[in-house]
């Protein structure tokens, strides 16, 4: 009896969680890290998730540069895995560094400060939320 009167709040609770859901995300929301990926190797001319010998997968590999896709607040990550990367495949490093919040700048600069001050050979590139990808350091 009490079941007849409980399953109509459910349905009601659940709809209105699932619209309340997305108008909460507001800043937050972003896309997967894969369709970065796959947006930003095609209009560079790479080819993505590239098998290597020991079992790791490059992001991106263009002509020239072996790349990881990282979003901002994990640069540092992105440090090792270029250099990984660039060991395995033979090619330049590079980062291309996504930024989908207004406060991912930090990020980005603390990246530039570690690779100028141990002069690391990679290269940034910064993908803006607005989808337009910026070349920022060759």
């Amino acid at each position: 009896m009490l079941r007849r009167y409980i399953k109509p709040y459910l349905h009601l609770i659940a709809i209105l969680l699932a619209l309340a859901g997305p108008a909460k995300a507001g800043e937050n929301e972003r896309q997967p890290e894969r369709w970065y990926q796959d947006k930003w190797c095609f209009e560079n001319g790479g080819r993505v998730e590239i098998a290597l010998e020991d079992q790791t997968r490059c992001d991106c590999v263009t002509a020239t540069h072996a790349v990881e896709i990282e979003f901002a607040e994990r640069w540092h990550h992105a440090i090792g895995q270029s250099l990984h990367y660039s060991l395995k495949t033979g090619k330049k490093a590079g980062i291309a560094l996504i930024l989908h919040r207004g406060n991912d700048r930090k990020y980005f600069l603390r990246l530039k400060a570690v690779i100028e001050r141990f002069k690391l050979p990679i290269r940034i590139w910064l993908i803006s939320d607005e989808k337009s990808l910026v070349n920022n350091r060759d």
